[in-house]
């Protein structure tokens, strides 16, 4: 993750922001409270990233037109142009880590930390 956080940090963008990032990225504006069944965060934690993105200039608040108490949050251009450089530096550092580790035996990586992952999500209390 420190690596990550290095190679993030210049681009003023950091680890915490990805998931968000991504999300928003993939479906488009949402509301906190979608963000919050999404990414499965307590609210005040949601509410403080969310606070520091919007500081950061990577997301935007409007209005939701179908419920007047809510509102809309979404990527801003400078979000959409760092991700795409964030994703080059995060493949560089996934490389970096992945030297000398045979192609089958980063597979076999892969696929044991996705079990590790939904065991421990199928345990959650």
């Amino acid at each position: 993750m420190r690596r990550f956080e290095e190679r993030l940090r210049p681009l003023g963008f950091s680890v915490a922001y990805l998931k968000v990032a991504f999300i928003l990225e993939h479906r488009g504006r949402l509301q906190q409270k979608e963000l919050l069944d999404v990414i499965q965060v307590e609210q005040p934690t949601m509410a403080a990233l969310l606070k520091r993105m919007e500081r950061d200039g990577l997301i935007e608040r409007q209005p939701d037109p179908s419920d007047a108490r809510a509102q809309l949050i979404g990527l801003t251009l400078r979000a959409r142009s760092v991700l795409e450089n964030a994703r080059a530096q995060m493949s560089l550092v996934v490389e970096q880590a992945m030297t000398g580790i045979s192609a089958s035996d980063q597979e076999a990586l892969v696929r044991a930390l996705k079990t590790v992952v939904m065991n421990l999500a199928d345990s959650a209390p």
